[in-house]
């Protein structure tokens, strides 16, 4: 199999023999990747767990860490799930790469829808499982909403939502989730919602498919799952925590598959994680900073804030240039939008990643305002 050069290593040699101006220190605004201080409730409650590492970790997960997560999707979305609904993860991307492989693995022709632009990981699990793909186009004129296509969803095995979007920043309203759920029903496939900003909203909370799914008059979740992180809510990507939820049958026989696969998250990882699902506040305080940015944003660059995350998807022109150039005169790294999609999807912005504390970002911000201003 023949995977996509990934990303960042297109990054890469997109700059390569370029000389920054040595007048700035580098900086970055390429990578999702949140710079704050992982809290220190969740360091410390990792640091006490640090003698079950002499201990095997279950693959189902601890009930402690299964119970936070299930209690933080009754707090935050009024979800009543089971136990048998969710399963804990070692983060998302492990997930989302083998999870396609395990559902089409018996399907003689395999399909597998995802937006464009998108997190590569999609693209990389539908090629490691002989899938065809169908590209859910995310465009302006649209709102960055993945058009419907039921001629090409009918054929569909397997679907893959993200919102909020990463890197389009944009939000799926409930009703637009409510049509996405009936249409897995109805043409019976498989429809994963991937949910790793979804407590990164900036002015009110944005909704989960589960929610939908209950409201389409689904709540048994058949033929629908959601994945969920703590790397961006919690600012702690290395504790690699993860969930899955949504119907319990599928679930089953993934959990089952998990066994062989062997990502069982080490149990002080479980330890540390289990208190960071059980807590809001911290992530309200993320949320304070991540607004803040977006404020500096507005202020410097004249962008409008997003309803989540803590992407700019930033119209630019010609993004290589752009990219290259910024570069060159500024050291400033930003990461150009048609690395992330295919067929002229993404060609004309680049992605910026608002992941600093204010003084940080500020000077990032300055930095793309002088350059702009230079075009």
């Amino acid at each position: 199999m023949t995977f996509e050069t990934y990303p960042f290593e297109k990054l890469t040699q997109l700059l390569e023999g370029i000389e920054p101006n040595p007048e700035y220190a580098p900086m970055s605004l390429t990578i999702g990747e949140p710079q704050f201080e992982t809290p220190e409730f969740i360091r410390r409650e990792l640091c006490d767990a640090a003698a079950l590492l002499n201990k095997y970790p279950k693959t189902a997960g601890e009930e402690y860490l299964k119970g936070a997560m299930l209690s933080y999707l009754k707090e935050r979305f009024g979800l009543e799930l089971e136990p048998s609904q969710l399963i804990p993860t070692f983060g998302t991307r492990e997930l989302l790469f083998n999870f396609p492989q395990f559902l089409l693995h018996d399907e003689t022709e395999p399909v597998m829808a995802f937006p464009n632009p998108f997190y590569q990981i999609y693209e990389g699990a539908a090629i490691a499982a002989g899938a065809k793909i169908v590209h859910l186009d995310l465009l302006p004129e649209n709102d960055f909403q993945p058009v419907i296509d039921e001629t090409k969803l009918s054929a569909c095995d397997l679907v893959i939502l993200n919102t909020p979007n990463n890197p389009t920043a944009s939000v799926m309203p409930l009703e637009a989730m409510k049509r996405w759920v009936e249409l897995a029903l109805k043409h019976d496939f498989v429809l994963l919602s991937d949910e790793c900003y979804i407590d990164l909203w900036l002015d009110r909370p944005v909704p989960s498919i589960l929610e939908a799914s209950v409201k389409a008059g689904n709540p048994t979740f058949r033929n629908i799952l959601t994945i969920n992180s703590a790397s961006k809510r919690s600012s702690a990507p290395g504790l690699r925590s993860g969930f899955i939820a949504g119907d319990r049958e599928i679930l089953a026989e993934y959990l089952r598959y998990r066994t062989y696969v062997g990502c069982a998250s080490p149990l002080p990882l479980q330890k540390a994680a289990a208190a960071a699902w059980s807590d809001s506040e911290h992530v309200e305080a993320f949320r304070a900073k991540y607004w803040r940015n977006f404020e500096l944003a507005e202020e410097i660059l004249g962008v409008s804030a997003p309803k989540a995350t803590f992407y700019i998807w930033l119209e630019v022109g010609d993004e290589l240039t752009f990219t290259r150039e910024l570069y060159r005169r500024y050291n400033l790294k930003v990461l150009p939008g048609s690395f992330l999609g295919r067929n002229g999807i993404g060609e004309g912005y680049v992605r910026l990643a608002l992941v600093y504390e204010e003084g940080p970002m500020r000077e990032a911000l300055e930095r793309l305002a002088a350059f702009e201003s230079e075009e």
